[in-house]
Formats: structure tokens, C-alpha cells, sequence
């Protein structure tokens, strides 16, 4: 998740603002308020958006969706995680130990058992579902500054976090309710050497359900990176030469959802990738809510059945005008002979 990134890109960043052209938009319907219901789910309406905080200066960053449609979102400007229902339109403090004094919270996940998983300065947190603190890992920094922990994402084995302020990725051990140090697992230097290391920016990470592949988003490169996990071996994610430094993402079968907001119009961009995941195609573009609402610097998403649930930063405003959201859009992929709603993720294979 980020926040105002310096403009340095590769050659092909000027495709960038030809996206909105090339892959259409939704089309937008009349603005609507929060109360307005948009979709069901198991009987129960759904609201079009969702309001995480009424207090100024909250700064919403991260989503997760936990797989019973709990929802949490972390706060960037005090390190704060709110709880909700996608069946209830506002959230509450959720009282997470630790948060609030490390100062800022970004990425936030749930792992199978339903604990929270979140990062933020230098530190990894671990709570379980009554907010209890089950684990908290700290990153060395360096090799440019101090940790900037940015996102993370679970594997069978391991959690791996990007650094936003260095260009690396860390990686902790999972075997069970044992979790293990935080330490400096890759370099993604050498993938473009000549490349300036203060702005590479890391963002994003999602990865396959064997752990066996990850996918890394550059801000600064404005690209997405090919991770082998047992090889270590990096290599540019070919998306036919359009921008996409994303912010956050989320992987869903052979689909990658993200949230760009620098090197392209703000919003939800959608690729179709190959079964490698070392190429693929922007097939659908999204620069609006449900009902033609803008979105307000938008850092991240959750892909839950079938929504898109977009979180709305205002980080481009120091205090921002509360209340803060998170919107929805329909998942233009769900009934296109794609993933099946509610499928977490799938394989990159070979």
C-alpha cells in the first residue's frame, strides 16, 4: 500500500494512461448512499459501501475478508484495525494489542483459523480473533533505511512481507501456531540492477496456494515481479507493456485483481494471466464504484464471492473528510467461465 511515490519508470510507462481507452470501464449507474443495498448473500442484503470511520484523519489502507465475511481494514495514520460484517455497513475499533503504539497499520490479512495478520513499520503482528497478541516480529531493516513493512501474504510454510522503504522481501517460517523470525529473504536488486534501489517501492504480494510462486509489485518499476520460491530466480510479469506498479492485489484462479493509483487512472485493474503467471492481459478496467461514485485514492481490495471491495484512503489529504469507506463493484469475471465465486486462489504453475 502506498502513498505519493516519486515518478520514476520504466519505457513502456506511457501505455499507462491509454488503458482507460483500451480495456472499458463499468458503466456507471446514479450515485447511491451507504444504506443502499447493491447484493445479497445467503439471504442477507448487502450494503453498497461500508463505513469504517467517522473520525477525521483515520486514513483507511488494507482490507481482508475472512472466509465467514468478516472484514477487517487497517488504518495507515494510527496504526488502528476496524472489524465488521459484509452484511452490516459499519465497522468498529477492533481491539487488537499493540497497534495503536506500533502507529500505523497497512497490510492485513486472516490466515484458515481466522487470526489477523497485519503489518506496519517495522513490525509483523499476530492477533487472534479476540484481538489477543499471538505473535510479533520485527524487521531488521536495511539495507537503505529502516523497515517500512508495506503487505504480506500467507503461504503453507511461510509469510513473506514486502519492504516499501528497501527493496527487499521478508519471510517468517509458519508451522502451525509457531511462527518464526522475520528476516531478510530477497534482494530484488539484481532483477534491474541499473535500476535506482531508493524507488523500487515495494507494494503488493500475493502468491499460489503451494507457496510455490509469488507475485510482487513495484511502485517504482511500475511492474509486477515473478518470484520462484525455491529457486529465488526474479523476472518481470509481461503485461504488454502497460504500467502497473500496483498497490495492493489480490489472485483468484488465474486472475490478478489490484488497485493502481500512480503511472494510471485510479482504480480496480484486471488481468488474465497465463498458467505461469509470467504473462498476461488487462481484460477489465474499473474507475468507479457501483454506482459511478469516484474512488478516494484507492490503496487496496478484497475479492470476496462475487465484489470487489475497494478501501478508499484519502491519503492524498492530510486529514482527509470522514467518513471513511470502502466500496463495491461487482466482480465483472464471476459467471464468465472463470474461478468460481468464493474461490480464494488457485495455481501458477511451472
Amino acid at each position: 500500500m502506498s502513498r505519493r511515490p516519486f515518478r520514476h519508470v520504466l519505457s513502456y510507462a506511457a501505455a499507462s494512461l491509454a488503458l482507460s481507452v483500451a480495456v472499458g470501464a463499468l458503466p456507471a449507474a446514479p450515485a447511491a448512499g451507504a444504506a443502499e443495498v447493491t447484493a445479497t448473500a445467503n439471504g442477507h442484503a448487502l450494503p453498497a459501501e461500508y463505513v469504517v470511520s467517522t473520525e477525521p484523519g483515520v486514513h483507511p489502507e488494507g482490507i481482508a475478508i475472512h472466509h465467514d465475511g468478516t472484514m477487517y481494514v487497517s488504518s495507515d495514520s494510527t496504526g488502528r484495525l476496524y472489524r465488521g460484517d459484509v452484511r452490516t455497513s459499519t465497522l468498529a475499533p477492533f481491539a487488537a494489542a499493540g497497534t495503536t503504539e506500533r502507529g500505523t497499520s497497512l497490510g492485513v490479512h486472516t490466515d484458515d483459523v481466522g487470526r489477523v495478520w497485519s503489518v506496519g513499520g517495522s513490525q509483523l503482528l499476530v492477533h487472534d480473533r479476540d484481538g489477543g497478541l499471538v505473535a510479533a516480529r520485527t524487521a531488521a531493516g536495511g539495507p537503505l533505511a529502516p523497515s517500512r513493512l508495506n503487505d504480506l501474504v500467507l503461504t503453507p510454510t511461510a509469510v513473506y512481507v514486502t519492504d516499501w522503504a528497501n527493496p527487499v522481501v521478508y519471510r517468517a517460517s509458519v508451522e502451525g501456531d509457531a511462527i518464526g523470525e522475520l528476516e531478510p529473504w530477497l534482494d530484488i536488486r539484481p532483477a534491474l540492477s541499473w535500476f535506482p534501489a531508493q524507488y523500487w517501492l515495494l507494494n503488493g504480494i500475493v502468491a499460489d496456494p503451494a507457496g510455490r510462486v509469488l507475485l510482487v509489485a513495484s511502485n517504482g518499476t511500475e511492474a509486477v515481479w515473478r518470484v520462484d520460491t525455491l529457486t529465488r530466480h526474479v523476472e518481470m510479469v509481461d503485461l504488454g507493456g502497460q504500467s502497473f506498479g500496483a498497490d495492493g492485489m489480490q489472485v483468484r484462479g488465474d486472475t490478478l485483481y489490484a488497485v493502481l493509483n500512480y503511472g494510471a487512472p485510479s482504480g480496480v485493474y484486471i488481468a488474465r494471466l497465463d498458467r505461469g503467471w509470467r504473462s498476461g492481459a488487462v481484460e477489465h478496467v474499473v474507475l468507479a464504484d457501483g454506482h459511478g461514485k469516484a474512488f478516494a485514492l484507492p490503496t487496496t481490495l478484497a475479492v470476496f464471492q462475487c465484489r470487489v471491495y475497494v478501501v478508499n484512503s484519502q491519503l492524498d489529504d492530510p486529514v482527509g473528510v470522514p467518513p471513511f469507506t470502502v466500496s463495491t463493484v461487482e466482480d465483472p469475471t464471476c459467471g464468465s467461465g472463470g474461478d468460481e465465486p468464493g474461490q480464494a486462489v488457485s495455481g501458477a504453475t511451472g
